[in-house]
């Protein structure tokens, strides 16, 4: 099948007018960085903006009852290919994580329309993907794919005002109470592809425009809590402490050996630390952190859960103190779907711009999708590999690329039935 022919120019002034007007304050609780939030007037701003852009390209709008977003050109009940990502962001974020791959989504829809191909499409924007406003990662899409109990959702509380998350989507217009039913939005689709900034620098080390990800890393979230004695600090003789801080200080540069003795991309990363009583002048009675531990081996990042759950309690026990591991969240490793991955990887080829297969490090909400549907996702590259941060920098060039790719490629899957 041909290569469709796209304006790449138009298509990246289209989707970088998108963010840069997402990124206005209108859509955002601070200058200073992206702060958007599940079920704040931010987050409402920014479904609406999108719901007047996917209208404006042929869609009908609506949400699931807990807020993901959807939009379709066919009736319900008709087999559609899903296209989309998130548009939250984390608690000091940038402009294009998430939001990049629903503008890119957007442009594929207007695609479709303008070349008069009639794709049969479905766009959805997952809420809290970031985990920002309730602490949990994808989790509009965990919902959808039924991992997550009634039970844990009404303990989920807002990070900022510690109030349930069912209170704050009831005060937003949603019928959370009815969360089972938000599977149905998964229930007419033949294939998922997801567009997404790498965040990391294969690609721009590489010289690359285009990442065609095959299998997305699992992880391990979870908390170590020390507990030791709490000492003057100039009184109290080094072989006499029980200083919770040194065990948390062994944790944290043994997570790093044992990372990288377990290869095969296996990180670790110690990102929160507190100690108790965080006074310069006493030895430290308490300390928690936290462990983030991710791979593409199953069995390679789960082992390095287990050794350092080990070595933190022989450590602690080393220094007459005791310590607790306890997980917050854990997802295996995807692998994504051979044949929606090989229709990208050829759109690719023919596009004559230059790609490579890889896997994703970051968890993304197309690892719960995939689940029920063939997936597959589409990276593009940022700025020294930097996310999760104000300075994110990525090309909307590369974006309409990606498009453009993603056209093609449904394209050919939906002709192939």
């Amino acid at each position: 099948m041909d290569w469709i022919p796209v304006d790449l120019e138009r298509s990246a002034r289209r989707i970088e007018r998108d963010i840069e007007t997402l990124a206005g304050p209108e859509y955002t609780r601070s200058e200073e960085a992206i702060r958007r939030y599940a079920y704040t007037p931010e987050y409402r701003n920014t479904l609406d903006y999108f719901i007047r852009e996917l209208e404006d390209a042929g869609l009908e709008c609506s949400e699931d009852p807990v807020g993901n977003l959807v939009a379709r050109n066919r009736p319900a009940g008709e087999r559609v290919f899903g296209i989309g990502s998130h548009c939250d962001s984390n608690r000091n974020g940038g402009k294009y994580d998430g939001t990049m791959g629903v503008a890119a989504a957007v442009e594929v829809c207007r695609l479709n329309r303008e070349l008069g191909l009639d794709l049969p499409l479905q766009v959805i924007s997952f809420l809290e993907e970031e985990g920002s406003g309730f602490g949990q990662m994808v989790l509009g899409s965990r919902i959808v794919a039924g991992r997550v109990t009634e039970e844990e959702l009404m303990g989920f509380r807002a990070i900022d005002d510690g109030r349930p998350f069912f209170e704050h989507a009831k005060e937003a217009g949603y019928e959370p109470e009815r969360w089972r039913e938000c599977a149905r939005i998964l229930d007419d689709l033949v294939g998922w592809i997801e567009l997404h900034i790498e965040q990391a620098r294969v690609l721009e080390d590489t010289g690359k425009r285009l990442g065609i990800v095959d299998a997305i890393a699992g992880y391990v979230h979870a908390d170590i809590a020390v507990r030791g004695r709490s000492d003057h600090a100039g009184a109290t003789p080094m072989d006499l402490r029980s200083d919770a801080g040194l065990v948390m200080a062994e944790c944290m540069l043994e997570l790093e050996r044992l990372a990288r003795e377990a290869g095969r991309g296996t990180v670790g990363t110690v990102g929160e630390a507190e100690l108790e009583p965080n006074l310069i002048n006493a030895v430290p009675g308490r300390a928690r952190f936290s462990l983030d531990i991710r791979g593409v081996d199953e069995g390679a990042f789960r082992g390095v859960a287990r050794a350092i759950e080990t070595f933190a309690r022989e450590a602690a026990e080393r220094r007459g103190a005791s310590a607790e591991y306890s997980e917050r969240q854990s997802l295996p490793v995807t692998p994504l779907d051979e044949r929606v991955v090989g229709a990208l990887e050829e759109a690719a080829r023919e596009s004559g711009k230059p790609y490579m297969r890889m896997a994703s490090g970051a968890a993304h909400d197309t690892m719960c999708v995939a689940e029920r549907v063939p997936a597959a996702m589409v990276f593009v590259p940022c700025e020294g590999g930097v996310s999760h941060s104000p300075e994110e920098r990525a090309d909307p060039e590369d974006a309409a690329l990606g498009a453009a790719v993603m056209l093609n490629a449904i394209r050919r899957l939906v002709a192939a039935g």
